[in-house]
């Protein structure tokens, strides 16, 4: 008996200590990761650190991948499994939830640890709850109120299970929809440390559900003024260097290459056409250098379009494809498939390659449904020759489809919002299509938005002469505005 009063009676070593706002159950500074950003190291930040930059727009990389990456999100922070940062955090965890079910376990029942842990649950509220819920969060204060925990404790009334039940139900009326399933499983959970446990580790979800959420709000306001900000951002780079003789060589060549005579709005409008497949062996405008890998992303979106609508017009020449629209629509899928993982010259053989078998196997299996007999090795022969030769983008196919799509998207550019019918060859594909389209206009009215007045001084600098009566066009024509207008040949 005396030996169970002293075991009851004794302190864990260092006991008191585990418990800092970084040591405890979960990270009270829940971090998250800013994805990398125009190729530097992604950063990590604070949900405070969160809020200030989407009010101060200070930094013009983050506002510009804002603007114009709607798929935009901030990720959970996890130190690498192999490094010291991450070998601390699972100890200290371990020695946190190690001690809370340690303490419990006695007889009686020590609640310090529990007393800890209620606290910083209380500090964690506020971050997951909108400012207008000021009647929650009294609620909150009221029920997990310090004073009054410890006095239950100090009666051996506290009845820690009805906190952990108190706990989840606030968070099943404050999370997102998201989240009920994981909500449903804590309910669940019949060990009171392990129910804890994971209340901890959804409210750290519930963090980053908050932060992406204060994101999805300040993102009109950031693309509203982001424009305006870079702007400013390039006038005073402009002053501060442009007067030492500095310039910027590769843009003026882009821009010079396209030279539509004295019609400056056609000559920046040819050269952002160039930007769907820009030239290995020039280099890319200084510029737009900050979304160099934005536009060789859709370059390769406009290169997997033209396959696709080239592969499904060549297997089109067998019968039971064109004659057959269901046949041509689940061919269509498939070789979407197959190729939408391409992205850089290598895997172009390759995908042509496993289309052609694709292509050969599935027109099988339709002849063979309908009773009919396979393709002669003559026919797959002839089949296979077009297929392989669509890896020369020069062949007539691919350069017949990359030719349809230029002009869809001139006229699709300058469009007031609407999207032209699809090309013949890209009908099956037109929701890829019109995605290709909506992010391709937002890059290029963003950027002529903010550099369009200085690609316009370029080009009327370098002009030898004005032909009488022509008038040089502002640089809000067209593109950035979005006004309606008709494709010029």
């Amino acid at each position: 008996m005396d030996a169970q009063e002293n075991r009851g009676q004794e302190q864990p070593k260092d006991e008191h200590r585990i418990r800092t706002d970084s040591e405890s159950s979960v990270d009270s500074l829940t971090r998250f990761v800013l994805p990398s950003l125009d190729g530097s190291p992604p950063k990590i930040v604070t949900l405070d650190e969160v809020s200030s930059m989407f009010k101060d727009l200070r930094n013009m990389e983050l506002a510009h991948e804002i603007a114009l990456n709607p798929d935009f999100k901030l990720q959970q922070y996890e130190p690498p499994s192999d490094s010291l940062e991450g070998a601390i955090k699972r100890s200290v965890h371990k020695a946190f939830w190690e001690l809370l079910r340690e303490q419990l376990e006695r007889q009686p029942p020590s609640y310090d640890q529990a007393i800890r842990l209620l606290a910083e649950i209380k500090e964690i509220f506020p971050q997951l709850l909108s400012p207008n819920n000021e009647r929650t969060v009294a609620h909150i204060n009221e029920v997990l109120d310090e004073t009054v925990i410890q006095q239950q404790a100090e009666r051996g009334l506290l009845d820690f299970r009805a906190y952990a039940n108190f706990v989840i139900n606030i968070l099943s009326r404050s999370c997102c929809p998201a989240r009920d399933e994981a909500v449903a499983k804590i309910r669940e959970i019949e060990d009171v440390v392990d129910t804890f446990r994971s209340i901890l580790e959804l409210m750290s979800l519930m963090k980053l559900d908050m932060a992406n959420f204060m994101l999805t709000l300040a993102r009109k306001e950031i693309a509203a003024n982001s424009v305006e900000y870079e702007k400013q951002k390039f006038s005073k780079y402009m002053r501060e260097y442009m007067g030492n003789g500095y310039s910027f060589p590769a843009t003026e060549d882009w821009l010079q290459r396209h030279r539509a005579g004295s019609n400056t709005d056609e000559t920046i409008y040819n050269a952002y056409m160039q930007l769907i497949d820009y030239p290995a062996d020039k280099e890319f405008p200084e510029l737009l250098r900050i979304d160099k890998d934005r536009f060789a992303g859709l370059s390769w979106r406009a290169q997997r379009l033209i396959l696709c609508a080239s592969l499904i017009s060549i297997a089109q020449s067998t019968p039971i494809i064109s004659q057959r629209r269901e046949n041509r629509l689940e061919l269509s899928k498939q070789l979407d498939i197959i190729v939408q993982d391409v992205k850089n010259q290598e895997q172009v053989a390759t995908a042509i390659d496993s289309c052609y078998e694709q292509i050969r196997a599935f027109v099988n299996q339709a002849l063979e449904k309908e009773q009919l007999p396979a393709m002669n090795e003559a026919d797959q022969a002839a089949l296979k020759n077009q297929v392989l030769k669509l890896g020369n983008k020069a062949s007539p196919v691919p350069s017949l489809m990359a030719k349809r799509l230029d002009g869809y998207v001139r006229v699709a550019l300058r469009s007031n919002g609407s999207i032209p019918p699809p090309p013949a060859g890209f009908v099956d594909y037109q929701e890829e299509l019109v995605a290709f389209i909506a992010s391709f206009r937002r890059l290029v009215s963003y950027n002529h938005a903010v550099f369009g007045e200085h690609f316009h001084r370029i080009l009327n600098k370098t002009m030898a002469v004005e032909p009488e009566g022509a008038e040089a066009s502002p640089a809000g024509d067209g593109i950035a505005t979005g006004q309606a207008q008709t494709a010029k040949p």
